[in-house]
């Protein structure tokens, strides 16, 4: 190398000089705490502190993590990385249109370029290891072969043939499980109806009570390999009423375990994102039942048996994605009258009287009411629920302005369309006349305002002279 290009940075010199022979080596002394504060996490180096003299060739260092490689690869820019720390490098740009770059050169790497393994450098580092094992060194194992597309497409090949089905799925199943990589590898494999997804749906209708074995390893990569950017995914779906029916037999069956159930609703999920009207309009009523029923079984699980902080986000997972198809399918008439006839507006209150832990079911919780109190069954569900004003009146000013607006919107709809004297009397009893005051005086949006303007206007004659009004403005709700 002369003194000219070494003065440049990296990405400015000659392309025929290598990145691995500008620093023959690197001395670890004094540099192993900044290298671990640089370092993403991930499995212990070989070295650790404990042998802080020993010399480590440069080239043996991933250029990310600072770290020696364990399984490394070179990228279409001549410049070779540990495979775990490019592969979620190049990972952050996967949700995004842009392509990513690589971090020494900066250079673009397409999404689909190949990450070539570098075995002459890992025989090296191995050999590296073995010569300083007596320094306590470890030997880094050889990685096993990375799953690659034509891989995936042999297992999806071999799921047509009745006699290897059952095991393909099982090792497809094994494969996700074993990292992120797989999985992403096996969402991307595939053109048109050739995925690993496309070849899910077809198998998830032959399944039933008399034979569900390979159920919970279908619905399982099933959710892995969604995407729905897929035309050919899309178009097997979005019209697939056997697919949603299916799906809808998974959650009310007994036989199947709660694993499975999770995976149906998540499914479900994704169905409907990408369904067309046609199919959202001929949902039946069998559909909406198992969906409410799913919800109160994961609610009744929870009041018997409290969950780990682990299973609290898995439970709300569930929760929301339930939720998120209730909601998808409201905007239809007739979809509404089959969610309350499920009994949705009753698991709905009981949901959110306990309280969720995350604010955002709260909100999803109080905007599907909304959707389904704009008609009068949904309304009288309310109104027949013993805690159904209540929960509006408590909810109100404590979870954040999306709850507000639609439990204000909720108390408009019952003043307006069903204001029975009884009823007028239980919006003051349990305080929600005392709320709408105090929503008056709060920072809420000018909006918001008008709509508890307008309620308390409504019937003034009837709340104007009690004295909760009056006590409720004179005393300041801490319980926010």
């Amino acid at each position: 190398m002369n003194d000219q290009s070494a003065s440049l940075p990296y990405k400015d010199q000659p392309a025929a000089i290598s990145y691995h022979i500008l620093e023959p080596k690197v001395r670890m002394a004094g540099s192993a705490a900044a290298h671990r504060d640089l370092a993403s996490k991930k499995d212990p180096d070989p070295m650790a502190d404990d042998h802080p003299d020993i010399e480590v060739p440069q080239y043996f260092v991933c250029p990310i993590s600072l770290q020696i490689m364990r399984d490394p690869v070179t990228v279409v820019t001549g410049i070779t990385y540990d495979r775990d720390s490019i592969e979620k490098w190049l990972a952050k740009s996967r949700g995004t249109a842009a392509d990513s770059a690589c971090p020494v050169t900066m250079q673009p790497l397409p999404r689909d370029s190949a990450l070539t393994p570098n075995h002459t450098l890992r025989r090296l580092i191995q050999a590296w290891c073995v010569t300083n094992a007596k320094n306590g060194v470890d030997r880094i194992p050889t990685p096993k072969a990375a799953l690659d597309a034509a891989r995936v497409l042999r297992l999806v090949r071999d799921l047509q043939f009745k006699g290897l089905c059952l095991k393909t799925l099982k090792r497809l199943d094994e494969l996700g499980l074993e990292n992120e990589r797989n999985r992403w590898c096996m969402a991307e494999a595939g053109v048109a109806e050739a995925g690993v997804a496309e070849a899910m749906v077809p198998l998830i209708n032959k399944f039933s009570d008399e034979n569900s074995d390979g159920l919970e390893e279908c619905m399982r990569i099933f959710n892995w390999t969604w995407t729905s950017g897929r035309p050919g995914l899309r178009l097997l779906v979005q019209e697939n009423s056997d697919l949603v029916d299916s799906l809808s037999w998974i959650l009310q069956s007994t036989n199947n375990n709660t694993a499975v159930k999770n995976s149906a609703m998540a499914a479900l999920k994704h169905v409907v994102e990408v369904a067309n009207v046609a199919l959202l309009e001929r949902l039946k009523l069998e559909t909406f039942e198992a969906i409410v029923k799913a919800v109160s079984e994961v609610r009744n699980r929870r009041i018997s048996t409290p969950p780990s902080i682990q299973q609290v986000s898995q439970v709300a997972a569930v929760v929301k994605c339930a939720l998120q198809v209730l909601i998808d399918a409201s905007p239809w008439g007739r979809n509404r009258q089959k969610i309350v006839k499920a009994g949705a507006v009753f698991e709905l209150i009981e949901l959110e009287l306990e309280k969720p832990e995350q604010k955002r079911v709260s909100e999803m919780v109080f905007e599907l009411l909304a959707q389904l109190c704009s008609c009068a069954d949904g309304r009288e569900r309310l109104l027949g629920h013993a805690g159904g004003i209540a929960v509006l009146a408590k909810r109100t000013l404590r979870v954040s302005p999306v709850v507000d607006d639609r439990t204000v919107q909720i108390l408009a709809m019952v003043s307006q369309f069903s204001a029975s004297k009884g009823v007028l009397m239980e919006i003051l009893r349990v305080g929600a006349v005392s709320k709408l005051c105090m929503v008056m005086q709060a920072d809420c949006s000018v909006s918001l305002k008008k709509k508890a303007r307008s309620i308390l206007r409504m019937h003034s004659s009837v709340w104007n002279n009690s004295p909760c009004i009056a006590v409720y403005l004179l005393t300041r709700d801490t319980d926010r």
